[in-house]
């Protein structure tokens, strides 16, 4: 059975005010084209739509019954025209972050990307670097480590070492790495951490006890607020450097891993992820 678009749609506004008037308004035609489209869409399907009373409309039970088919078709086709912009269709590219990447590298740059780029609808789901590419539903998954997950594709971004970092008031109090040993000392997960660094500086590691975090943002905040000293990527954390809520006590620095852009090895690359992946290899070449 052909339905006129025009018919439909008088219908669908005509039942979301329940008057012709209001409907006509909204589609910027006369309150009589309203009438007779609605008119003829129930000549065409044999029912009436409407109760007309005196002081408006009231749907009966078929108009009750094709209304929200009618409206979730029209907002399907809202969806897929919205789609649309600068002469091709957006895509969406769901991409899981790790919160210190996302926060202190991507999000500065994330307005080039999207002038750069206007067709890509992006969407950043933050993580503590556990990802679950499939079950998620991930294009892309940007990860610290050695590059070694099972069944994915890994591309090296770069490398950021670790150094200690913590409050301006208690950097004030050291001179020496020796000197961490009467602080406390802020821990990831990462158990060895600590380790490495100490014997990259040359001095003895203290008993570690006390505070352990799973991100390194929230490590960053404990810092910044002189809960103590905490071992940090120094290139997540540029800004709370310029604005004096860290610093970097010690130039000795350790590599523990980097940052990498995964996929699922069966995941085909469209568009967006291929225009995501040259900007973010780009901007990594740079640096």
């Amino acid at each position: 059975m052909y339905l006129p678009l025009n018919a439909l749609r008088a219908f669908e506004m005509s039942a979301r005010h329940l008057s012709f008037t209001r409907a006509a308004e909204q589609l910027s035609v006369t309150q009589t084209a309203v009438s007779m489209q609605v008119k003829n869409l129930e000549q065409r399907l044999g029912v009436a739509l409407f109760r007309r009373l005196p002081r408006g409309l009231a749907l009966t039970d078929e108009g009750q019954a094709l209304l929200p088919v009618v409206a979730q078709s029209f907002g399907r086709i809202a969806d897929v025209l919205g789609q649309f912009e600068h002469g091709r269709r957006r895509e969406v590219l769901t991409v899981g972050v790790v919160g210190t990447f996302a926060v202190g590298w991507l999000m500065p740059r994330l307005r080039e990307f999207q002038q750069n780029h206007p067709f890509v609808d992006l969407r950043l789901l933050t993580n503590n670097n556990r990802v679950d590419l499939a079950g998620e539903g991930l294009d892309y998954a940007i990860r610290f480590g050695d590059g070694a997950w099972h069944g994915t594709e890994a591309e090296r971004l770069f490398e950021a070492p670790l150094a200690p970092m913590c409050a301006p008031a208690l950097a004030a109090q050291l001179r020496s790495p020796a000197d961490l040993a009467s602080q406390t000392l802020l821990r990831s997960y990462r158990s060895d951490e600590w380790n490495q660094w100490f014997a990259a500086a040359g001095a003895p590691c203290p008993p570690l006890r006390g505070f352990v975090f799973d991100s390194s943002l929230a490590l960053a905040e404990a810092a910044a607020q002189q809960a103590g000293v905490a071992l940090l990527p120094v290139l997540m954390f540029e800004r709370e450097l310029r604005q004096g809520r860290l610093v970097c006590p010690f130039e000795t620095g350790i590599v523990t891993g980097a940052y990498w852009l995964t996929r699922l090895k069966s995941r085909s690359q469209g568009a967006a992820m291929t225009a995501f992946r040259d900007w973010l290899q780009g901007h990594a070449a740079a640096m």
